[in-house]
C-alpha cells in the first residue's frame, strides 16, 4: 500500500477522533498545549495499536469483537456525551478536563479506535505489512486530535456553555453513527 493511500486512510480514521477532540477542547480551561498533547497522544497510540491488534487478531477474532464493539462504543460515547450536555446545561464546570482524568481519555481512545481494528484485519487479510502504516495512522491521528483540542478551546471561548452542549451532542451522534453503521451496513 502506498504512502498516499495510508495518509488518506489515517485522515479518514481520525475524523471521529477529531470530533471528540473538538468536544474535549471545549472543556479545557488550563494547560491547553499539555491537554491537547495528552489527548492526542492517547488517540494516536490507540489508533496505531488497534490497527496492529486487528492485523494480529485475524478475521476470526474480529467477527466475535465486531458483534459487541459498536454497542460498547455507543454506550461509552453516549454516557460521556450526556455528561457533557448536563454540565453545559447546569453550568457545572468542576469536572472539566482541565483536570485530566486518565480513565475517560482511555475510554474515548478505545471507543474512537474501533474502526482501526477492522482496518488492521484488512491489512492482515491482504498480507500487508502493518508497522509502518500503523505508525503513520497513529501520527496523523495525533496531529488531527491535537488540532481538534486547540480549535475546541477557541470555540468554547466564543460560544460559552453552548459549545459544551454541542460537544456532548457530537459524542452522542458519533456513538449513534457507529451503532447504525453496524446494524444497517
Amino acid at each position: 500500500m502506498d504512502i498516499i493511500t495510508i495518509l488518506i486512510l489515517g485522515i479518514a480514521l481520525s475524523m471521529d477522533c477529531f470530533a471528540v477532540s473538538l468536544a474535549l477542547g471545549t472543556t479545557t480551561k488550563s494547560r491547553l498545549a499539555y491537554t491537547a498533547a495528552f489527548i492526542a497522544l492517547f488517540f494516536g497510540i490507540f489508533q496505531a495499536g488497534m490497527t496492529v491488534a486487528g492485523w494480529a487478531a485475524g478475521a476470526a477474532f474480529i467477527g466475535f469483537i465486531s458483534i459487541y464493539a459498536p454497542w460498547i462504543a455507543f454506550i461509552l460515547l453516549g454516557f460521556i456525551g450526556c455528561k457533557m450536555c448536563w454540565e453545559g446545561i447546569s453550568g457545572n464546570g468542576e469536572s472539566r478536563l482541565g483536570n485530566l482524568h486518565l480513565v475517560p481519555v482511555i475510554i474515548l481512545s478505545l471507543a474512537t479506535s474501533i474502526d482501526a481494528l477492522a482496518v488492521g484485519v484488512t491489512f492482515g487479510i491482504l498480507g500487508s505489512a502493518v508497522l509502518i502504516p500503523a505508525l503513520i495512522i497513529g501520527s496523523v491521528c495525533f496531529l488531527i486530535s491535537f488540532a481538534g483540542v486547540m480549535l475546541g478551546e477557541r470555540l468554547e471561548d466564543l460560544l460559552g456553555n453552548r459549545i459544551e452542549i454541542a460537544g456532548g451532542l457530537i459524542l452522542i451522534l458519533i456513538g449513534i453513527k457507529i451503532l447504525a453503521e453496524s446494524v444497517f451496513f
